[in-house]
């Protein structure tokens, strides 16, 4: 069983693509997205919450992982299938 993803995209995001493509491959069957292209306030929330306006936004549990090439880095240096299995 893996931790729970929550991931702040847009419809037309190659990132947030990449980004589910290397979660999928690491074992990750459910995202919870967030469209923050169809709710304003849902984009409000995300630039608040982590202080930054880029997608995707990708939490692992409580771990704020960052954009697609944070979680691409997490997983070249080993760190993202433990994160994945301990959140």
């Amino acid at each position: 069983m893996t931790a729970p993803v929550l991931m702040y995209t847009t419809a037309v995001c190659p990132f947030c693509i990449r980004a589910k493509q290397l979660l999928a491959a690491r074992g990750v069957t459910q995202i919870e997205e967030v469209r923050i292209d169809l709710d304003p306030d849902q984009r409000d929330q995300m630039m608040e919450k982590t202080n930054r306006r880029t997608v995707p936004q990708i939490y692992i549990g409580t771990t704020h992982v960052g954009g697609c090439d944070d979680l691409y880095a997490l997983d070249a240096a080993g760190k993202l299938l433990p994160l994945l299995e301990t959140n």
